[in-house]
């Protein structure tokens, strides 16, 4: 049997994510796709806008064969952080061939061109991007004039991403073969739900925008026609959750920092934790607080990638810990195709971390494992608090969730 891996958020699921599906198999030969996807919180710095095991359904009822979490701590990372957790986890499940994402250039050769350069960084590379940031420029800003002859693929999302997925495979020695698919439809940032296939930038947006179901129906075309009639049902009483839907929790954690506390949490240097305590009786709600922070040098992704890394108490100590420790030290399957639960037995023997059907098997965790582990519990709790109390409905505790079978 021959096994794709693919890495997802899935926020939400969408015609071009059933593309990606159909193509990858095809393109790779593959008989079963297994997919590794972001869970109640993204790699944007925001939570997701449908609860996870919704999100695993769809993608199971377009195709994939399982669906696999990636932890919380990876999952709300920058790109590089978000792509070697996503590609550990693949590669640790020890049956997967081949890894293949979208792009928006299509070109594998000049990904890998790109992701060599920034894993070796020779020295004309260093002094260039060195050059750049003494400009004030941002880091991501500086990497691409330090690779002027690049910018066209370094201007477009998914390309980095698939870049970092190269890096990742690399530094890993990985045995996996990369793919690209070429991204169909609409740019990452267009907001028209009239396109081929629209953003999920543009669904998030109908979604966050629209309250009836009138309006939700406008989306129809643009969703695979199972996922929305799972979609239509829960509209409403699950889903859409927002980034100020989490304000107040926000806002009661930044009261008990300090400068020096805030600077322990990922992706917060000095400069933001003293900007973040300087602002903080300016706090409104989680969106309008990221846009007083922001500045030239700090990005509006970064900002609501560290606040939330504050909420949910993810430290740097906790990510180079994890890095120097092999990044992944289990496997937690949200979902699976009854046809494929052969995958589970493969996966039991060609594995060497342990994997999770029961939340009650954390006892086999290491030490790091345990506390991966606790953060995502923690994370999908909270997630859950804001869902029970947005929308009036039984909470639904993470110990209790179960494994989805189709």
């Amino acid at each position: 049997m021959k096994i794709v891996g693919l890495i997802t958020e899935y926020n939400p699921f969408h015609n071009g994510h059933l593309y990606h599906i159909e193509k990858a198999k095809e393109v790779t030969g593959a008989d079963a796709a297994i997919v590794v996807m972001s869970g109640n919180f993204v790699q944007r710095g925001a939570p997701a806008i449908m609860p996870k095991h919704l999100r695993a359904r769809c993608a199971l009822l377009s195709g994939a064969s399982m669906v696999i979490e990636l932890p919380v701590c990876y999952a709300t990372a920058s790109a590089e952080y978000f792509a070697s957790g996503a590609v550990a986890l693949l590669d640790k499940l020890g049956i997967v061939d081949a890894v293949c994402f979208g792009s928006e250039c299509g070109d594998i050769r000049i990904l890998k061109e790109i992701a060599d350069i920034l894993t070796e960084e020779p020295g004309e590379y260093q002094t260039a991007l060195r050059d750049a940031l003494k400009s004030g420029v941002s880091f991501p800003t500086a990497r691409e004039k330090a690779l002027a002859q690049y910018s066209h693929i370094l201007a477009h999302p998914n390309n980095i991403l698939g870049i970092e997925y190269l890096k990742a495979l690399k530094k890993l020695n990985s045995p996996m073969e990369a793919y690209t698919i070429c991204r169909a439809g609409a740019g990452y940032h267009d907001t028209a739900i009239d396109l081929g296939f629209c953003s999920a930038t543009a669904i998030r947006e109908h979604m966050n925008g629209r309250a009836s179901m009138n309006e939700f129906s406008k989306l129809k075309k643009q969703i695979p026609k199972d996922c929305y009639a799972l979609m239509q049902e829960t509209c409403g009483q699950r889903f859409p959750i927002q980034a100020d839907d989490f304000s107040l929790l926000l806002k009661a954690r930044l009261l008990t920092e300090t400068p020096e506390s805030l600077t322990a949490y990922a992706d917060i240097s000095e400069e933001l934790a003293n900007r973040i305590i300087n602002r903080r009786n300016s706090f409104l709600s989680f969106e309008q607080f990221c846009r007083l922070l922001k500045t030239k040098e700090l990005t509006y992704s970064r900002i609501t990638r560290a606040l939330f890394h504050i909420l949910l108490n993810i430290t740097n100590e906790d990510i180079e810990n994890y890095r120097k420790t092999g990044y992944i030290f289990y496997i937690r399957i949200l979902g699976f195709q009854k046809e494929s639960a052969g995958l589970f037995s493969l996966i039991k023997s060609n594995t060497q971390i342990p994997l999770l059907t029961k939340l009650s098997g954390k006892n086999k965790l290491c030490t790091l494992g345990r506390q991966m582990l606790n953060t995502d519990i923690y994370a999908s709790d909270l997630y859950e608090s804001v869902v029970t109390d947005k929308f009036k409905t039984p909470f639904l505790n993470e110990r209790i969730q179960q494994i989805i079978k189709k």
